[in-house]
């Protein structure tokens, strides 16, 4: 069978699936980029004639043009999940999968420097409460910190998701988890709601979102990420601290764990598959963290 035919199945495949749009995207490029190799390295057109060689000869390449084990990686699953569709298919047989014999490159453990809290204080004080867009841009680092969410989910948010002590996520692959709306937190979010109404009273609003721009529109993750950037920006973080939603989200899983969250519990709260991505954010405490941690929780002194 011929591999464009496969990849347009493939990526209607994705959407009946109801795959993420930034997923979709992600897997759309690397396997484009993926079949362009194949055609021009060498002529390849048939599923068939894809052998293990070629997507080895083709992750050294990208390894040869610097790219990182991890970006690399999140290559090969987008090819792996392109001939597990020709399996499901049944274009291929089992023992003709090209990617049974290709592993996963090892990547080298990295030290994730995140936030101090002193920072955190710093970059929710960075916005003030005395108008709309400022209010907001406050509440949505506060949310970031607060409840450890991703980009997308705080995007997406509806007015119908918050409840009074508990907040509603639509994670990756439609997911639902709750969360817990702390005291503060509220405190914050009845004041935001208060002056929202206040500024959306006779105003247009074409989206029914929680938070919105300042003409009513759905915000998107670069909106979001240039109000985390400024806040970082005005409270003077450290230049080797990338000023992220996802910045935040490390700040916040590596907090509970000092606070003595179990891994379990955190997997859950970050909306995480298994505990295994989550074991990264453990791996990424400095040393003396850790240290931190075990004193506190020593079974001896806890007897």
């Amino acid at each position: 069978m011929l591999l464009e035919d496969v990849y347009k199945e493939f990526l209607f495949d994705l959407e009946i699936k109801n795959y993420s749009i930034r997923t979709m995207k992600g897997y759309r490029n690397n396997t484009r980029a993926f079949l362009n190799y194949l055609k021009n390295e060498f002529d390849l057109n048939e599923v068939e004639e894809v052998a293990t060689s070629h997507i080895k000869s083709y992750l050294m390449h990208m390894k040869k043009k610097g790219l990182k084990e991890s970006y690399i990686n999140g290559i090969q699953k987008s090819i792996r999940a392109l001939f597990r569709f020709c399996l499901e298919e049944g274009y291929i047989a089992e023992k003709r999968n090209p990617v049974i014999g290709v592993k996963l490159m090892k990547e080298p453990k990295v030290i994730i420097k995140t936030f101090t809290d002193n920072e955190v204080k710093k970059m929710i004080d960075a916005y003030n409460s005395n108008t709309y867009l400022e209010m907001r841009n406050k509440l949505i680092i506060m949310c970031f910190v607060d409840l450890g969410i991703r980009n997308l989910e705080l995007c997406s948010l509806t007015h119908l998701d918050v409840m009074d002590t508990t907040i509603k996520i639509k994670g990756k692959g439609n997911k639902e988890r709750h969360l817990y709306i702390s005291p503060v937190l509220k405190k914050y979010m009845i004041k935001y709601e208060r002056i929202k109404d206040m500024y959306f009273k006779d105003k247009l609003m074409t989206d029914c979102n929680y938070f919105l721009s300042r003409n009513g529109k759905l915000l998107t993750n670069t909106a979001i990420e240039i109000v985390v950037k400024t806040a970082g920006k005005r409270a003077n973080v450290r230049e080797i601290i990338r000023c992220s939603p996802h910045t935040i989200r490390h700040y916040y899983a590596q907090k509970q764990l000092r606070l003595g969250l179990d891994v379990y519990s955190l997997s859950r709260l970050l909306g995480h598959e298994s505990t295994i991505i989550t074991n990264r954010y453990l791996q990424s405490l400095q040393d003396e963290n850790i240290i931190e941690i075990a004193r506190s929780a020593s079974p001896l002194m806890n007897l």
